[in-house]
Formats: C-alpha cells, sequence, structure tokens
C-alpha cells in the first residue's frame, strides 16, 4: 500500500514520475484568477490560517464553505464573525468528511508545500498544526505575498478586474516593480452587458465617471468602453474573461444600422429603469459582446468565456449573505446554436480573438471542442476547450476534459490549469494538474499508445504546464 500523498502522488507509472520531474521545474502562469490586486501591492501578510483557508466578512473560499454546510457546521463558523481558531476547528472537523473531494487533497497539498507539514489535518491534529502554520505565517518572510509569488515561481496572474475600476492597485505594483511576477489586469465588461438587472442604470453612471465621459446614447456607450479598453491595455491586459449562462445571439434588424437604433430605445429605456424583454437583453448582450471581441482582437487580448453556472439559486441565502458564498450550481441550458452563430459572425466579420471556452457543464465539452475545432487558424490553438472548471477541477474531471481534447483537438497546445482562485494558497492546484496530465500521458506510454519519447514528451509536458500560456497571452 502506498504511502498517503507522497513524492509519487497520482503518478502510477514508471514513465509519469519521469515526465513529472519536467512539469514541476516549470513556473505557473495563473492567467485567470480572482486575487486582490490590493494584497499584492501591498505585500500583504495574513494573520491566521483560518483568514487563508475561510476568509471574512464573506469574502473567502466557497467550495470550502460549501462543504462545511453539507457537513452540517453553524454558518456562523463559515462566513460569520466566529474567532478564527473556532473557524478553523470546524473545518479540521470538516476534513474526515471531505474523503474523495478534491479539497481533501488541496488542504493537504497546501499543509505540505507551504507549511512543510504533513500530518493528517483532524480534530485531533488541528491545535499542533493550527500553530505550526500560524507561527510561519506570522514571521517567516517567505509567507508574505510577494514571498508566496516567489516561493511558487509564480511567472503571471491574471486578476479580474471591471471596466470601471480605477486599477490604482495595478499601477501601484508597475510603478514601484517590486513584484516577482507579472500583475496583470483582465477585463470582466458583465455588468455592461447586463442590461435586465435592476442596477444597471447606476453601472453605467460609475462607468461614465470611470472613463470621463457623460453616457446617455449607445455611441457614447461603445467610445467610453473603448477608453476603458486602451486604459487596460496601458496596464499590461492580455485578456477579457465573461461570466454567462450562455451565450446569447440574437440580431434584432436586417442591418447593422437598423440593429442600432433599437438598441438605442432600450438603452434609454433602461436608463430610467425600464426593464427589456428577454428578447431584448438578447439582442443587447449579443451587440455589446460582439463589439467587445472587435475591441480584443485589435489588441491582440484573448477572450475567455465563461458558460453554464446558474448562480445564487437560493433566494434566502442570496438575500442575507449576497453572491459568491457558495449558493451557485450547474446550469443546462443548450449552448450549440448560438455558440456557432456567434463565432461565425466575429469570424465573417475578421473581429474573432483568440478565445478560450469553458463550461460548468460537462456535457458541453464535446459541442465547443468540436465547435471552435471549426474557426481555428492563424495562429496555433487559437481556440481553446479551457480547463475543467470550478465543480470540474477535480482528478476525474481534468482527466476528461483533456482526454477528450486529445481525442477531437490538439492536447499539445492546451494552456493549460489556471486556479480561479481567491487565495494566495492556492498554487499547488497547477502541481495536482501537472501530475494528472503526466499520469495521462505516462499511461498512455506505458501501454504503448504514444511513443516513449521523452524528448517529445518531456517538451509536451513542459508546454501544458507553462510555455503555451506564455506564448498564447504574448507576454515576454
Amino acid at each position: 500500500m502506498k504511502a498517503f500523498m507522497d513524492k509519487d502522488f497520482l503518478l502510477k507509472t514508471g514513465a509519469a514520475r519521469r515526465l513529472y520531474h519536467e512539469a514541476a521545474a516549470e513556473p505557473i502562469f495563473d492567467y485567470h484568477c480572482h486575487l486582490n490586486p490590493r494584497e499584492i501591492a501591498e505585500d500583504r501578510r495574513f494573520p491566521d490560517l483560518a483568514y487563508l483557508w475561510l476568509g471574512e466578512n464573506r469574502y473567502g473560499d466557497h467550495y470550502k464553505w460549501r462543504m462545511m454546510r453539507a457537513n452540517g457546521v453553524d454558518e456562523k463558523l463559515i462566513t460569520g464573525d466566529a474567532e478564527p481558531w473556532d473557524r478553523f476547528l470546524a473545518w479540521a472537523e470538516t476534513m474526515p468528511a471531505l474523503i474523495g473531494n478534491p479539497l481533501y487533497h488541496w488542504t493537504h497539498l497546501e499543509l505540505q508545500r507551504y507549511f512543510d507539514i504533513h500530518e493528517i489535518l483532524n480534530r485531533e491534529s488541528a491545535r499542533a498544526i493550527w500553530e505550526g502554520a500560524n507561527k510561519k505565517l506570522q514571521g517567516d518572510p517567505d509567507f508574505s505575498v510577494l514571498g508566496i509569488l516567489k516561493k511558487f515561481k509564480v511567472y503571471a496572474l491574471g486578476t479580474t478586474d471591471d471596466p470601471a475600476d480605477s486599477l490604482e492597485w495595478h499601477q501601484k505594483i508597475r510603478r514601484e516593480g517590486k513584484t516577482p511576477a507579472k500583475v496583470l489586469p483582465s477585463f470582466r465588461p458583465d455588468r455592461v452587458l447586463n442590461i435586465e438587472k435592476p442596477d444597471f442604470a447606476a453601472y453605467i453612471a460609475a462607468l461614465g465617471k470611470a472613463a470621463g465621459r457623460s453616457i446617455g446614447t449607445v455611441g457614447d456607450l461603445l467610445a467610453a468602453l473603448e477608453d476603458r479598453l486602451s486604459f487596460f491595455d496601458s496596464l499590461g491586459c492580455r485578456a477579457s474573461d465573461h461570466g454567462l449562462e450562455y451565450l446569447p445571439f440574437r440580431i434584432s434588424g436586417k442591418t447593422e444600422e437598423v440593429w442600432e437604433r433599437a438598441l438605442e430605445d432600450i438603452f434609454t429605456a433602461a436608463l430610467k429603469g425600464g426593464i427589456p424583454t428577454v428578447a431584448g437583453a438578447e439582442s443587447w448582450k449579443t451587440f455589446i459582446l460582439t463589439r467587445l471581441a472587435a475591441g480584443y482582437q485589435r489588441r491582440g487580448w484573448v477572450m475567455q468565456i465563461h458558460l453554464s453556472a446558474i448562480r445564487g439559486v437560493n433566494s434566502r441565502a442570496l438575500e442575507k449573505l449576497g453572491a459568491d458564498t457558495g449558493y451557485d450550481s450547474i446550469h443546462d441550458h443548450p449552448v450549440s446554436t448560438k455558440l456557432a452563430r456567434f463565432l461565425d459572425y466575429l469570424d465573417s466579420s475578421g473581429a474573432l480573438p483568440k478565445t478560450i471556452l469553458y463550461s460548468l457543464n460537462p456535457k458541453d465539452f464535446y459541442p465547443l471542442a468540436t465547435i471552435m475545432g471549426s474557426f481555428q487558424g492563424q495562429s496555433p490553438g487559437k481556440m481553446q476547450l479551457g480547463s475543467a472548471w470550478w465543480f470540474l477541477d477535480h482528478k476525474d474531471g481534468m482527466e476528461n476534459q483533456m482526454k477528450l481534447l486529445a481525442n477531437v483537438g490538439l492536447l499539445s497546445r492546451f494552456v493549460g490549469m489556471l486556479t480561479d482562485s481567491r487565495s494566495f494558497l492556492s498554487y499547488p492546484r497547477h502541481e495536482y494538474f501537472r501530475r494528472i496530465l503526466c499520469n495521462i500521458l505516462g499511461d498512455w506510454a506505458e501501454e504503448g499508445e504514444i511513443p516513449s519519447d521523452f524528448g517529445l514528451l518531456g517538451a509536451m509536458v513542459k508546454d501544458i504546464s507553462f510555455g503555451n500560456a506564455q506564448r498564447y497571452f504574448e507576454t515576454p
């Protein structure tokens, strides 16, 4: 019987272990995350392990929060104002129930890689682990934010930023030049698209203030968005991101001019508090998405599209705790027809940027992978099937995504893993991914399904671990 999570964790063959030596040495390009740039700019030190793992004030790891609720933990210990030790102990007591969940692996990987703690976390070991980890957090220089980025060889990370954001912390990071990683803003314009939301008019006013112009017409809005795109670009932005239940595609009018005139009425009404019809909202989203995509393409940015999440499904919890607190689920909306039409529209007008398509629903993977295959060209791996995401970024989900990509596309051009995380302790997820990747290729080599050419395969795992992303996002 193998030891729990030893140096050969997840590596079942000699070929896999040999390949992992190639992957492990590569830097990390965490091109999509939700880290707070202020904490990077200020080189934040964290008070204790409860803060790092569970957050505070409803800002934290909703993966863990969901599992604690499933284990019957009182909400006060999850998102409330309980003492840090009590919150940590509640997580430690949840750990034995997590066998089979990726959080069990991630938690122990973080203890091992950050703190050199190899004990199993449970109620009995909690006090010693708490004290040992907190001692390092409070006294070891490697445990400031910049120390963590250096320790894990983070080459670059992409935060998630609203178009109306001042990006003041990104400016401070660039101005001072102390950060060992490239910290790149990413353009997340969901609130511009969501014309049906009750706060839309207030948001447009805030966007206009950020752009330094009044927004009263669709033309004003497009000009403001162009200003913000250029501002983000000046601070190193290499990607946008869109969170959508499904990819909208509806054009109202036989010509572009007729379409835009129809949208003018919808926009004017929305600025006065009006709520558009479902068809009107979809037409608006289509229009804004296509205009933004053209702006991304001109700048050489990557367009990321995250599909099939249905958010805030528990209305009672949403009202009490707010969004992003662990009450989201997988959507089952059809994706194929409208996605294909959207990509074709952009391609036909020469406005299709490099694109990464993610879905939270694994049923979408084959449609996404085969549709994007019809729009490849111009650069290697222009269209990407995004890494297994959120509810899918576990061992089975990663294996399924990579094997499917290998079957219908080019696994060798895959841009690899991202954390999608709010925690600076999440970097071992890249190790987890690399071990799974190497185990897949190692199995194929051992079974004679691919050549045991370790020059070829070693270069491939290095590319998927880092090199492909570096080239794809065009960061020197």
